[in-house]
This record gives structure tokens, C-alpha cells and sequence, in this order.
């Protein structure tokens, strides 16, 4: 039995991780262990995950969380490290852009393990981004990359990686799929929030870039003033993007905000929702898989593909690209069943 030492830390990464962990437990062969290391430490942006996405709990916690970009990516480094010594895992494999990735894919390299990078080949072309940094080390590092466009295979073909490189569509449109038919029957977050008829649309607003810098976090907060001028906003608030605001005691009308809530819920919400503010990048997609268009409150995107077929738009430009299209490479709800026949093809 192969084993897969799979590294989570974050919210986008629970969202990934549910249908591959899935997808390992129906295959033959391999077997995974889960490792969480403590990123995301808050019940509201961890735990409840695990549930709602029926993640096995983690095999091992290592609960790592806060300091700066270098305190914590060092102390996971550690800790990632004396772990796969112990559970001699035959590849590690992580998730997106975190520190937490960075982190597990460093700690597998250098000790001769085999990582497998799920959403290679993303850029931004952003390099002040702390996420831009650890995609590129990311994909320098792993001996199987697994890109969800064929744009990220050619961000990978310009910087000389070609080996082991495919293009398996995007997991969390398995993810999506699996968490709407659920919300559909166990949400009650319309009615918790009192929505039902109201149009609103949904944002969030989390990244350092934007809540960090004082000018630019007021720039995005009077993006949000504006587009409640003609729509209910209900905002999910990081708990970041919550300090920022206690700080300033910003109570604009027509903006709701909420604390963080679960995928489930979240799938509800977009469901329902009109349209999508966010600087997440994963919320780009989800609010492209539910049909509605999204204004992303940054001044690049990863997710090219989203802005080209008239889904997404940067706050930046006056309007939507239209007419929409659809995007087909983001796969057919089957991407982790091609993960993990990828993994075992090189294991």
C-alpha cells in the first residue's frame, strides 16, 4: 500500500482536499495521511470543514499558526520535516499557493520525496504577493504537477518545467458540485439571514494587500459602499478584515456582514446571490460554477480564463467582457478521480 502525505492548512485547501481524499479512500492501492498544520486555527475556518466536506479528521495536527510569513513557514518546515521521517510517506502532496504548501513541499524535497502539486502552474505575475512566491518555489520543487488550465501548462512551459506536467481540470468544481446538492438540503441560511426574496450579493475581502495598506483597504471598502448603492451586501468578514474594521468602526448601509461561515452555507449563499465581490481566488471560480458574475477586488487574477470568458471582471475595468462563455477546462466534476489515477501511474 502506497501512502499519500497529503498537507492542508487552509481554507482552499480543506475545499480541495474533500473529493481527492475521497477519491483515495475508493481507490486501490494507496492509502492517505492527512496532515493539518494548524494555519487556519479558528473552528469557523477549520474544523467545520472536515465535517461538512467528510474529510477524514486529520491524522496528524500540528498546530501552527500566527507570527510572520518566515516564523510560521519555518516552524511547519520543522515540524513537516520530523513527521515525514516518521510516517515515510511514498510522496507528499499539497494544495495551492499557502505557506503551509511551501512549507510541505521544501520540507518532502529535501529529504527525496516525490511532491505532487495540485494547481500547478498558477501566476499572477504579482511577485509582492506572498502566494505568487510560494507557487513558483512550489512548482520548482515537485515531481508531478497537475494544472486545472492549459494556460497554467504553458506558465510551466515558459520557466522550463515540462516533465510530469498534465492538465487535469479543477477540483473544486468537484468540490462545488458535491457541496451544492448538500447545501440544497441541509442549508438553512436564507432563512437564518432572512433573505429569502431579498436580491443581495456576497463578498469577502481577506488578502494582505488589500486589508494591510490603509489607502488601499479604503479603496476596497468604498468598492463595496458602491456596489451597495443599488444591492444588499452580505460580507463575510475574515477575521483579519475584522480587526481593520473595529479599528475604523465602518458601518456603511445596505452592507450585512456576518461572521465566516461554512462551504456549505457559502454554497447557499452564491446559489442565491445576484453577484460575488471578492479578492479570494477560489471565489472567482465558485462564483463561475454558480452562474453569476463576479467583480474581484485586485489588480490581477490567476484565473485568466474567468475574466476572458466575461464571468469575472478586476474592479479595475468599467464592465464584464460579453458575451459569457462557458469554460470547459475546468473539467466534467471528475478532476480527483484523475488525481489520484496520476499519482498512482507515478507511484
Amino acid at each position: 500500500m502506497k501512502k499519500i502525505f497529503t498537507v492542508v492548512g487552509a481554507r482552499p485547501q480543506f475545499v480541495k482536499a474533500g473529493p481527492v481524499s475521497r477519491a483515495i479512500r475508493a481507490a486501490d492501492n494507496v492509502e492517505e495521511i492527512l496532515v493539518h498544520t494548524g494555519q487556519h486555527f479558528d473552528a469557523n475556518m477549520s474544523d467545520v470543514f472536515f465535517e461538512e466536506l467528510q474529510i477524514q479528521k486529520p491524522d496528524r495536527f500540528l498546530g501552527v499558526s500566527g507570527g510572520g510569513h518566515g516564523e510560521m513557514t519555518g516552524r511547519m518546515l520543522a515540524s513537516l520535516e520530523a513527521a515525514m521521517i516518521e510516517d515515510r510517506p511514498d510522496c507528499v502532496m499539497v494544495y495551492g499557493d499557502t505557506n503551509s504548501t511551501i512549507a510541505g513541499a521544501l520540507a518532502a524535497a529535501k529529504l527525496h520525496i516525490p511532491v505532487v502539486h495540485v494547481e500547478a502552474g498558477l501566476r499572477s505575475f504579482n511577485r509582492a504577493m506572498p502566494e505568487e512566491l510560494n507557487r513558483i518555489l512550489t512548482d520548482h520543487l515537485s515531481a508531478l504537477l497537475l494544472c486545472s488550465t492549459s494556460t497554467s501548462i504553458t506558465n510551466l512551459t515558459n520557466e522550463g518545467i515540462v516533465e510530469n506536467v498534465f492538465h487535469v481540470g479543477d477540483v473544486m468544481y468537484d468540490a462545488t458540485l458535491f457541496a451544492s446538492e448538500r447545501a440544497e438540503k441541509i442549508s438553512t441560511i436564507l432563512e437564518t439571514l432572512d433573505l429569502n426574496g431579498t436580491p443581495f450579493a456576497v463578498c469577502t475581502l481577506h488578502r494582505a494587500e488589500n486589508t494591510d495598506n490603509p489607502e488601499r483597504f479604503e479603496t476596497m471598502l468604498a468598492e463595496i459602499e458602491k456596489a451597495a448603492a443599488d444591492c444588499l451586501i452580505v460580507f463575510a468578514v475574515h477575521p483579519r478584515t475584522k480587526q481593520r474594521l473595529e479599528q475604523r468602526d465602518w458601518r456603511p448601509a445596505n452592507v450585512r456582514m456576518i461572521d465566516p461561515i461554512g462551504y456549505i452555507d457559502l454554497n447557499r449563499l452564491l446559489s442565491a446571490c445576484e453577484f460575488v465581490l471578492t479578492d479570494s481566488g477560489g471565489l472567482q471560480k465558485e462564483a463561475y460554477f454558480h452562474g453569476k458574475p463576479c467583480v474581484t477586488l485586485r489588480d490581477e487574477t490567476e484565473w485568466v480564463e474567468t475574466v476572458e470568458s466575461g464571468w469575472n471582471r478586476l474592479w479595475t475595468m468599467p464592465d464584464w467582457k460579453l458575451p459569457r462563455s462557458a469554460i470547459d477546462e475546468y473539467g466534467d466534476g471528475k478532476t480527483a478521480e484523475r488525481i489520484v489515477g496520476k499519482i498512482q501511474s507515478i507511484l
